[in-house]
């Protein structure tokens, strides 16, 4: 969470190169009668036009998010727009967070996603004190059993405002995109230690107007196993008008992630 050229400096470099070759060919060819400036000066605009700061912009986010959190969560703050979405991967589950590096044993509820089926019964701030039976302790809160197919019910206990509570929540798909203040209210509760990888590279940018992909690459250890995870992300931006990201949403290799770590997937 080395940097190689995006393809917008190589459409500049290139069309800067053109505008050199065009204006030797019509000094070559005697083109004294018409100025040099006007021969190439819309080629010099054409070179211009071809830089896109929308790229760059993305590729700050991207860098920001790979070094670190504090890094990460100040460019949500300064690159996003405050109507901007973020675009989380969807999957099937709850839509709560929890920070697994908690060194008391304790789980407890650090965001709930709007609109989810978590959101109808927990809070921020919630404390889980059993799942389906079974007490949450330190040494498994990273194996309760939370699963099951959609629509599925999970029944718990938690613990709010010094009372116990008995809930029961219905697995479902969670797709709601989040807003800038909960982007950073998530990002707030992630292991600020462990966020950037071991080495990550940049391996494309490229864009169009208001809407730029980036690809990358990164290698991280697996802190349970040890095991060494390589994967792929391509991230999707857009921009308004002033610059600003919009909406911005990723692709990446998440179950060769899990493999490679030794997890796998079981009905």
């Amino acid at each position: 969470m080395k940097e190689k050229l995006a393809t917008s400096t190589v459409m500049h470099r290139s069309a800067a190169v053109f505008g050199a070759v065009t204006f030797l060919l019509l000094a070559a060819c005697g083109g004294n009668e018409t100025p040099a400036a006007d021969v190439t000066a819309p080629v010099a605009e054409a070179a211009v036009s071809v830089a896109n700061p929308n790229i760059e912009t993305a590729k700050q986010w991207v860098t920001a998010m790979n070094t670190g959190k504090a890094e990460g969560l100040a460019a949500v703050e300064l690159l996003m727009a405050d109507d901007g979405k973020l675009v989380r991967g969807r999957y099937v589950g709850f839509g709560f967070t929890w920070d697994p590096s908690d060194g008391e044993g304790r789980m407890i509820v650090g965001t709930v996603t709007p609109e989810s089926p978590a959101a109808e019964v927990l809070l921020p701030g919630d404390e889980f004190v059993s799942v389906r039976g079974v007490e949450v302790n330190e040494a498994n809160m990273d194996k309760l059993d939370f699963r099951g197919k959609p629509g599925e019910v999970v029944e718990a206990v938690i613990l709010r405002d010094e009372e116990t509570m008995e809930i029961a929540v219905a697995r479902g798909v969670i797709s709601t995109p989040i807003s800038k203040a909960q982007s950073l209210e998530w990002m707030a509760t992630g292991d600020g230690e462990n966020w950037a990888p071991d080495k990550w590279e940049l391996h494309e940018a490229v864009g169009n107007d208001n809407v730029v992909y980036v690809w990358t690459q990164s290698w991280v250890t697996d802190e349970t196993s040890g095991l060494p995870v390589e994967a792929h992300t391509v991230t999707r931006f857009v921009f308004n008008d002033a610059g600003q990201v919009s909406r911005v949403a990723s692709l990446s290799e998440d179950r060769f992630a899990l493999e490679q770590a030794g997890w796998n997937i079981s009905r």
